[in-house]
């Protein structure tokens, strides 16, 4: 079957989760994405997090981030590797990098020497403050580029300190934007025949992520407060304890105040007809009066019931309201089966493994799945296919 990106080659030079998380979406659109990784150890993301003492070979971590990919090893601090990643270039497309600041420059191979190779290419490169700016040749991690691109002071209780967010929003929604970058380039490549560079900042990302929760500091001049799960004003707007009370118990609810249809129905269904009738139902300044009322209605009625139950019989009444889903939950979860977000595929040595689907649903070319590669696994097979006075 042919892939939206069948005949893109990308020559991926990432690590870890950032732009990895860029090229791996890439593969499984149908790009030919070529992993080239240093011969000592690779990508250090194959060592990072569980898995690989099990199984004696390479992470979960690097499983989840690089399936549908090819390994090439080349050591780029030498004269025969530069030379060979070149000759590479000359029959690519894309080359994909998220090295700290300025290491592909000290390498001699920055984008003039990959322009002079093929003025076609399109580099596309993630830094965790761009390669401008005052905090340009700062490092950076997901946590970091968080906590300076406004995540962290938009999460957490109010009154408390700034959160970090659990999801790696700084790695992988950077690489989103990456993807964005790369597939606009490809377009104007079509139609100019010129590569160009594409450039995000992880701070940056970040911060376009963050832009809603900041949408009104430009009337106030004031940056927002921390509300928790929502604020205590509102009422049903939270997430409440459910049956039987484990950690991850809980269901969210948000019943928004702007159409009261909604929040009449759940009163009905806490036994609060009354209220549920009353003309004021649509003042905020009334609805605040009676939040913690409606709240410990609502809490003890929650308690009642699985998050399940909770969120199928919200969801009945018109409410919106989700399950908090754990990782055990998502697994196992019937939704996510029929959506295919979970899939299986065969690891040349662990066996059977596990991997998260893909989001993006291509009716005419479905995503298939291949597993992580070894480290140089296809090293001969790809320079083995360049020409002969190439590579």
């Amino acid at each position: 079957m042919t892939k939206a990106l069948d005949g893109v080659r990308v020559v991926d030079l990432t690590q870890f989760e950032a732009g990895t998380s860029a090229t791996q979406i890439l593969a499984l659109l149908g790009a030919d994405v070529i992993k080239v990784e240093n011969p000592e150890g690779g990508d250090p993301g194959r060592y990072l997090g569980l898995g690989m003492e099990a199984h004696g070979r390479d992470s979960n971590y690097f499983l989840t981030l690089n399936n549908n990919k090819r390994s090439v090893t080349l050591d780029l601090k030498s004269e025969d590797g530069r030379h060979h990643l070149l000759a590479l270039v000359r029959h690519t497309d894309v080359v994909a990098e998220n090295m700290a600041p300025g290491v592909l420059e000290r390498l001699g191979l920055g984008y003039a020497a990959l322009q002079a190779a093929n003025p076609r290419i399109i580099l596309a490169r993630i830094k965790g403050f761009g390669t401008y700016g005052p905090y340009a040749g700062f490092k950076s991690f997901d946590p970091v580029a968080q906590a300076m691109g406004g995540s962290f002071c938009a999460t957490g209780a109010a009154g408390g300190p700034p959160m970090r967010p659990g999801v790696t929003v700084g790695d992988s929604g950077t690489g989103l934007h990456l993807v964005i970058g790369i597939l606009a380039a490809l377009l104007q490549r079509n139609a100019t025949g010129a590569g160009q560079e594409v450039e995000v900042s992880m701070m940056d990302a970040v911060m376009n992520l963050s832009r809603v929760w900041m949408r009104d500091y430009f009337e106030t001049g004031i940056s927002p407060a921390r509300s928790g799960n929502g604020p205590p004003t509102r009422p049903a707007n939270n997430t409440f304890p459910c049956a039987p009370g484990g950690p991850d118990d809980y269901v969210y609810i948000i019943c928004s105040t702007t159409s009261t249809r909604a929040l009449a129905a759940l009163l009905r269904e806490l036994g609060l007809a009354a209220l549920a009738t009353d003309s004021r139902l649509s003042d905020q300044a009334f609805l605040a009066e009676r939040a913690q009322e409606i709240d410990a209605t609502l809490t003890a009625w929650t308690r009642q019931r699985t998050k399940y139950e909770a969120m199928h019989a919200l969801g009945q009444l018109g409410v919106a309201a989700g399950a908090c889903l754990n990782a055990a939950d998502l697994y196992s979860d019937p939704h996510v089966q029929a959506r295919e977000m979970v899939v299986a595929v065969q690891h040349p040595v662990r066996g059977a493994v596990r991997l998260p689907g893909f989001p993006i649903k291509l009716s005419a070319s479905p995503a298939e799945f291949r597993p992580a590669p070894l480290l140089g696994q296809h090293t001969h097979e790809v320079l083995a296919a360049l020409p002969a006075s190439q590579g």
